[in-house]
């Protein structure tokens, strides 16, 4: 019997340390987890936000391939799971028959679903602001993505886990009348492709539910398996914040429904 991996995605403005509650949950269920950084990526948070320029020049290509490769490198294939525009990567590389299976929390949008401008202006930033990185204060963290979250409670996993996003990524996600990067668009008709589920939170300011809907409603033509799971007066930090786990054991229990276990022969 042999271990099925899973591939870890997280999204902008966190580290890949935000999948440590996840990583060690679904190792005590016996999967192999791995949260594999974008390239680039500093291994600590702190040494993140002081040399976050390594990231800087990192656009949606790159890190789809980036985590194409990673996934590929299995003899078995991984189950992926990402968050925000780690949730995009696990859709595309899904529908391009890379990966067993994928769970896409609060994803990015997809193909022609529109950014959300108000009320948080992130996936937006300012283009007078040349700067390469996007950077959160701790009071714009709390209000657009950990809303949910106490001031006490934000405060923390601010402290623990964000960090600056590269503005590159953000233009190639497409807003206004920018195109869609070839990156942002899956093929949602592939009926050939893994089981994929969508999960939203419905108090998500950065990724709204309506956003995650839309997505789940252009898979309507395909025969594969998609769900769609939301959960209420969730935000977008719902994969950090101290309800966490009631998604983690959610996912985990949706793998087991279609299969997808953590041994198998």
């Amino acid at each position: 019997m042999n271990h099925t991996p899973v591939v870890f995605i997280h999204g902008t403005w966190l580290h890949a340390l935000s999948w440590e509650s996840w990583a060690e949950r679904f190792a005590s269920r016996g999967f192999l987890a791995f949260t594999p950084g974008w390239p680039g990526e500093a291994a600590a948070v702190g040494e993140s936000r002081k040399s976050a320029r390594g990231v800087a020049g990192i656009g949606l290509d790159v890190l789809t391939d980036h985590y194409a490769g990673i996934v590929r490198s299995f003899d078995t294939a991984p189950v992926i799971v990402g968050h925000s525009v780690g949730g995009l990567i696990a859709q595309h590389l899904l529908a391009a028959n890379i990966g067993r299976a994928a769970v896409a929390i609060a994803p990015a949008p997809l193909n022609d679903i529109a950014l959300p401008e108000a009320p948080a202006r992130l996936w937006t930033p300012d283009r007078a602001d040349a700067e390469p990185l996007v950077t959160l204060s701790p009071r714009r963290f709390h209000r657009v993505f950990a809303n949910t979250a106490t001031a006490e409670e934000s405060d923390r996993l601010f402290e623990r886990y964000v960090v600056p996003a590269p503005r590159r990524l953000l233009d190639d996600l497409g807003h206004a009348s920018a195109a869609r990067k070839r990156h942002a668009v899956v093929d949602v008709a592939n009926a050939d492709r893994g089981p994929l589920l969508l999960i939203s939170g419905q108090e998500d300011l950065l990724v709204p539910d309506s956003v995650t809907r839309a997505a789940y409603k252009r898979y309507g033509d395909t025969t594969a398996v998609t769900d769609l799971k939301q959960f209420a007066d969730r935000a977008h930090s719902l994969v950090i914040d101290n309800g966490w786990r009631f998604v983690a054991d959610y996912v985990l229990d949706w793998l087991d429904e279609y299969g997808l276990r953590s041994r198998h022969g």
